[in-house]
């Protein structure tokens, strides 16, 4: 038997994957990271990439240990990784400085240019589909003006998964799904747009090579490979955005495929052709796809899963002991008792995340508004329902928003990550967006989608789309009710006008807003 091996560097954690070449995972070790605020620096995310680079080594002896197989038998090996995260090299390829996806350190540096620079970030947003809100400039200009002494040395840049891969071959360089997302980048040419870099005053000439996904970059180098038991034969094959590579992982791969990634955040996402112009408005993000000839249309809904479990933190302590007396998941139990609770939560509207408005990015202070004292039709159970509702519409108003400039009709939608576990949840996403809802029979779509590309490098799969069709299997679907979304609609409407009010007592500083965007 042949295996392959998929890194997976998540915002929370490292996991390392080892599958058969037919999609079985066969073993998976992981370890939390923690990505820490610079002291005197508010608002940064550091990337630990010395401490991290020996977990990534844990990780990889281990599941070669608990898989139980020859390392030898390892054809390949690729990565994933958050997006945005960034780390720059010396000239040596040594690692200088990084950080995490959404440090937003660079406040000042992206008021200077929205300040200095006309209309530049919808000009540079037309090219790269994105904002400075989580772009690469802003952070490299802070260096340039925070650190200079690292700033001068800084040789090359690459995404963090990129510099796993770096690590293991030493060979640096980018893809366009991961690359594309620090918005020095052309959609169209899916590579990098160094004159932006120069526009605004910063190194030009600091590109490494951008390769597409499932490109051979190297083997994995002779003294790593002692470290981390893997052979020097095994190819080492440029992998991508774990969104993207997820999306791979779930089968959507053609142009007009829909999915919903409900885990921490919730990612709306369409794929599109990749001459595809952004929207005017800047509302959407616009990333390269891991598939060559495509661009995905992404909405972004924030702390959508975080926000699930501080609730069932901050409010269910019973049903964690009854739940636990049952030997169920907590979600599942709080599922049993919301079912029967009527479309609308009996009027009550969750305010955390707006939907995404990537051109001016903030949200207002998390609360519930229209709550009553009856405890009989207000409680914990309402306020749970309404929550799994609430994530549902503010997708909707995302997918809204992609149809209305890329106008693909949306029929299907693959919803995958931890809330599609819960079916109360998987049914209220049907009627609210009037969309049959498809669940992958996958527990790990991100690792999948990167072993995918390693199999690609290794010859085993023809290309991606060969892979998606060869191994994503389904589970479940999900019919929607017509006549529930015809209540959703209303309740969508009047949410966002109150939403509305509630981002003017932000304005007002009045309330605290839940997270905004660096230059705001």
């Amino acid at each position: 038997m042949q295996y392959l091996m998929a890194i997976d560097a998540g915002t929370g954690s490292i996991r390392v994957v080892i599958f058969d070449t037919n999609g079985n995972q066969i073993s998976m070790s992981q370890k939390e990271w923690t990505h820490l605020e610079e002291e005197g620096v508010p608002n940064s995310m550091s990337f630990d990439f010395k401490n991290n680079w020996n977990l990534v080594k844990h990780c990889i002896n281990e599941a070669i240990s608990e898989a139980k197989i020859n390392s030898k038998d390892i054809l390949a090996l690729s990565s994933t990784s958050m997006r945005e995260g960034i780390v720059l090299y010396d000239k040596d390829g040594n690692e200088l400085w990084a950080v995490a996806n959404v440090d937003a350190r660079a406040s000042n540096e992206v008021k200077y240019l929205k300040e200095n620079f006309e209309n530049i970030e919808q000009e540079f947003y037309e090219i790269s589909g994105q904002t400075f809100a989580l772009g690469a400039l802003p952070r490299i200009l802070w260096l340039k003006n925070n650190k200079p002494d690292i700033y001068e040395k800084v040789s090359a840049i690459s995404m963090i998964g990129d510099w796993i891969l770096a690590k293991l071959s030493g060979v640096i360089a980018v893809d366009p799904s991961n690359g594309g997302t620090t918005g020095i980048f052309s959609l169209n040419k899916r590579t990098w747009d160094s004159s932006m870099a120069k526009k605004v005053g910063i190194k030009d000439d600091i590109f490494t090579p951008c390769y597409e996904v499932g490109t051979v970059i190297g083997t994995v180098k002779e003294d790593i490979s002692k470290e981390v038991n893997l052979s020097t034969d095994t190819k080492v094959v440029m992998g991508g955005g774990d969104v993207q590579l997820g999306s791979a992982g779930l089968g959507v791969v053609n142009i007009g495929d829909v999915a919903i990634l409900g885990g921490s955040f919730w990612q709306q996402i369409v794929n599109i052709s990749k001459d595809t112009t952004p929207p005017k408005d800047m509302s959407i993000r616009v990333n390269p796809h891991v598939i060559s000839d495509q661009s995905q249309a992404e909405g972004i809904t924030f702390f959508s899963g975080l926000v699930m479990r501080w609730f069932r933190d901050a409010f269910c302590d019973l049903e964690k002991l009854e739940a636990k007396e049952k030997n169920i998941d907590t979600y599942t139990l709080l599922e049993q008792k919301s079912k029967n609770i009527p479309v609308g939560s009996y009027g009550i509207m969750p305010i955390f995340s707006d939907s995404m408005n990537y051109g001016k990015w903030y949200h207002a202070a998390p609360s519930f508004i229209n709550l009553s004292i009856d405890s009989n039709t207000c409680n914990r159970f309402s306020m749970f329902k309404s929550l799994q509702e609430n994530a549902c519409i503010v997708s909707s108003i995302n997918l809204d928003k992609i149809k209305e400039f890329t106008n693909i009709n949306i029929n299907n939608i693959v919803f995958a990550g931890g809330a599609s576990k819960g079916e109360l949840w998987s049914q209220t996403l049907a009627d609210v967006t009037g969309c049959k809802v498809s669940i992958p029979k996958v527990t790990e779509a991100t690792a999948l989608g990167a072993a995918m590309s390693a199999g690609v490098g290794a010859g085993v799969y023809e290309n991606l789309k060969e892979a998606s069709k060869r191994l994503v299997v389904w589970d479940k679907e999900y019919q929607p009710n017509m006549q529930n979304k015809k209540l959703y609609d209303d309740i969508k409407e009047k949410w966002q006008k109150i939403y509305k009010a509630q981002l003017e007592l932000v304005d007002k500083n009045l309330t605290t807003s839940m997270w905004k965007a660096p230059g705001l």
